[in-house]
């Protein structure tokens, strides 16, 4: 049997696995990092759910001037663009929660203008106004509207006080464009470092933080990477949390790559799962131990922290619980916490 084969086999057994994700009942549990829970943070409405505008920067090809959906597609744009979304909050009522099962929550309402170009990435940290950042970076499989529900998901779920920003690369949104999407994601290495300059940059202040899903976390490390080398301690200083929930790298990429971080290290908590049946696999496609499969023992000595969710994921992929579960939401809030000295 041709490896060509096994692979469509392989991706098209992640395609049914991921449609059925949604059926996959909630469980109870606590998920620890090992570095003591505290007292747990003040339940607040997240400034998201007060001006729903989300600060994009992609890489990704804008559809149209003025832009019109889906906003940007999966192919390779000129440059960084950025874009401030306007976003429709979910119904907060009890007869819209019910509803939200089946049309979903979180949806895009407008994205009035963009700019593509040099000035991209200062046009974001302008837009910041030297405010803290969360900035989510999406994983394989994954369309412009959905990175971007995801990021709204994520920032409101964890009740984040600061500005709501995605990093959105070209991903094929095919389950048979996993090559695509990883070449895509390294490709944009080089304009996500771009926009972290500019935060890091920017006079007026404010903490970048940053958390990355699955094959997004392979891209983030990368950067980070650049940057540490290339903008020096500065920089780096102004990064407060960085999460790696998932990380579909391979361990002895992932390695390498943290011990290039030096100090920084200390960063980094990855969220991961022994038994996450999408990095299973992505290992049977892409070859290699994903690193946010591996046993937490092997994590921890590489000096970052380790929130383990084996023992509590029940589901039939196990591979975004920080999207929707409160214990590994408490995980990234303790993180951002940490990051900002509270």
């Amino acid at each position: 049997m041709s490896s060509q084969t096994v692979s469509r086999r392989v991706l098209l057994r992640f395609g049914a696995l991921a449609g059925a994700a949604s059926l996959a009942p909630s469980l109870g549990g606590c998920v620890t990092d090992d570095l003591g829970t505290g007292a747990a943070l003040p339940e607040k409405q997240s400034a998201l759910d007060v001006m729903p505008v989300l600060l994009v920067a992609t890489t990704r090809k804008p559809v149209g001037n003025p832009p019109k959906p889906p906003y940007f597609n999966s192919e390779r744009g000129r440059g960084l663009s950025f874009a401030e979304v306007r976003l429709s909050p979910p119904d907060r009522s009890l007869l819209g929660q019910v509803s939200s099962v089946i049309t979903g929550d979180w949806t895009i309402g407008a994205v009035p203008k963009t700019e593509t170009g040099p000035g991209a990435a200062q046009a974001f940290a302008q837009a910041a106004l030297g405010r803290d950042v969360l900035i989510y970076v999406h994983g394989y499989r994954e369309s412009f509207e959905s990175a971007a529900v995801s990021a709204a998901r994520l920032s409101d779920g964890i009740r984040f006080r600061g500005v709501s920003g995605l990093f959105t690369w070209p991903s094929a949104a095919a389950t048979l464009d996993y090559n695509y999407d990883r070449e895509s994601a390294l490709w944009s290495r080089d304009a996500f470092e771009d926009l972290l300059k500019a935060l890091a940059a920017s006079p007026s202040g404010g903490r970048i933080n940053i958390v990355a899903h699955s094959m997004g976390t392979l891209l983030t490390l990368e950067t980070l990477r650049m940057l540490r080398a290339e903008a020096g301690e500065a920089a780096m200083g102004r990064i407060g949390a960085v999460v790696l929930a998932a990380p579909d790298i391979d361990f002895d990429l992932f390695s390498n790559g943290v011990a290039r971080l030096g100090p920084d290290v200390s960063k980094i908590t990855v969220i991961s799962a022994t038994n996450d049946r999408a990095l299973e696999l992505s290992a049977a496609l892409a070859g290699g131990v994903r690193a946010g499969a591996v046993d937490r023992s092997k994590l921890e000595a590489l000096g970052v922290r380790v929130a383990d969710a084996s023992d509590y994921a029940g589901g039939l992929i196990n591979h975004d619980l920080f999207l929707s579960n409160p214990e590994v939401q408490g995980v990234v809030k303790r993180a951002i916490a940490r990051g900002a000295g509270v």
